[in-house]
């Protein structure tokens, strides 16, 4: 990747933010003959790639990756990348409603699906794209770099950074996250609305196997994941309100082990913690529109969900292929960022985007409720899917992105 040298460049993309998201929409684009530019803060400059190479210590913030995602990601060159020893295949997941006794089960092979998904470490995937996008020659880097004014005239944007630096481009993509630097500059409205939940990640060896299987229980305290690690190990998320989650990451770390794993039943046994608990505040966002003159939104940029049904890097990736898809099937002479392309873009990404939000919303609002009623009817709900192979099976295709 070239260094970026002089003051004023011209690009036919540049990309604001070098996360899982920003980065995978650059090794897609940077196949192609574009130019491309990628702004990121974060990472420091004199490094070829993040210094996050993994090493003994395990990654607690981890994704489960979609069978559709992997592809979108093989087709890039960075599923390869992906140290397999790092991987884990989900075969099997068992969900628990908040009584104890409801449940329901989805498995793999029944689903007709090889996994139903893979879980990986955020360090470990953003690894293997930055990895990608260092074959690019056609991708200049510009770390680290913020953003300090945007402007759209005559069909181009140009795109100001510290130092003096500017970009001048046919489309301007961002893929900088909730707080979106480029959102905001483009003056593009989003809703926001927190749920008074913190998001309690961390990592445990575990006294069993857990071969293969992702568990979720109900709780009336939070939703509570445990999602598999390679060997006897696995990675917690517990959507907790916000007084118990100040409660658990206070804990010492032996008695925190020991709460979690009385919360999932000791279903994997007696569990040791092996990385220290971290909390972030979960919301829903959603821009009312995500594409503007010169600009689109990917990723967080554009909706956060909640993370029960861990979907939210999946929708980024979705977001990433569809405007690479869009942006490559163009008419020649028609430019990056022209208006019915980016149409074309929101209008394909709507529908799901729509799905999404309502499901993972419905469903935290549907189980965090204290309602008697509603209780009842959400775990006799969890029982009746399960009763009904077809249906269960047809809503794990559906999540699947294979239906």
């Amino acid at each position: 990747m070239p260094k970026h040298e002089r003051k004023s460049r011209q690009f036919d993309v540049v990309i604001v933010g070098g996360g899982l998201v920003g980065a995978a929409l650059a090794a897609a684009l940077g196949a192609g003959a574009l130019d491309i530019a990628l702004v990121e803060s974060r990472l420091p400059e004199a490094a070829g790639a993040p210094a996050m190479t993994p090493g003994e210590d395990w990654d607690s913030r981890v994704y489960a990756i979609s069978p559709e995602s992997v592809r979108f990601l093989t087709e890039i060159g960075a599923w390869a990348e992906v140290e397999p020893a790092r991987l884990t295949a989900v075969r099997k997941m068992e969900i628990f409603g908040d009584e104890g006794k409801s449940r329901i089960g989805f498995d793999a092979m029944a689903t007709g699906v090889p996994e139903l998904a893979w879980i990986v470490e955020g360090r470990v995937l953003l690894d293997a794209i930055w990895r990608v996008l260092e074959r690019h020659k056609n991708l200049s880097l510009f770390r680290p770099a913020q953003c300090t004014a945007l402007s759209v005239a005559e069909g181009r944007a140009s795109l100001s950074l510290d130092g003096g630096t500017r970009l001048s481009a046919q489309l301007v993509v961002g893929a900088d996250g909730a707080h979106s630097w480029l959102r905001e500059a483009a003056g593009m409205v989003a809703t926001e609305r927190s749920y008074r939940e913190v998001g309690v990640v961390a990592n445990f060896a575990t006294g069993r196997e857990h071969e293969g299987t992702a568990y979720q229980w109900f709780r009336p305290e939070g939703t509570l994941a445990y999602l598999p690690l390679p060997g006897k190990r696995l990675s917690m998320v517990w959507a907790a309100q916000e007084e118990f989650a100040r409660e658990l990451l206070g804990l010492a770390p032996q008695t925190l082990a020991q709460r979690v794993a009385a919360a999932g039943g000791h279903q994997l046994g007696e569990l040791q913690l092996l990385t220290p608990a971290q909390g972030f505040p979960l919301r829903l966002l959603s821009a009312a529109r995500s594409v503007a003159p010169c600009v689109a939104l990917v990723g967080d940029a554009a909706h956060v969900v909640h993370p029960l049904a861990g979907q939210g890097v999946n929708l980024g990736f979705a977001d990433a292929e569809a405007l690479a898809a869009e942006i490559a099937r163009r008419e020649s002479f028609r430019g990056c960022g022209d208006s019915r392309l980016l149409r074309r873009y929101e209008r394909r990404r709507r529908e799901q985007h729509f799905a999404i939000e309502c499901v993972t919303d419905g469903l935290q609002r549907l189980f965090s409720s204290e309602n008697r009623a509603l209780r009842q009817m959400r775990n006799r709900g969890l029982e009746l899917v399960d009763a009904l192979p077809v249906l269960k099976n047809l809503l794990a295709r559906r999540a699947l992105g294979t239906a």
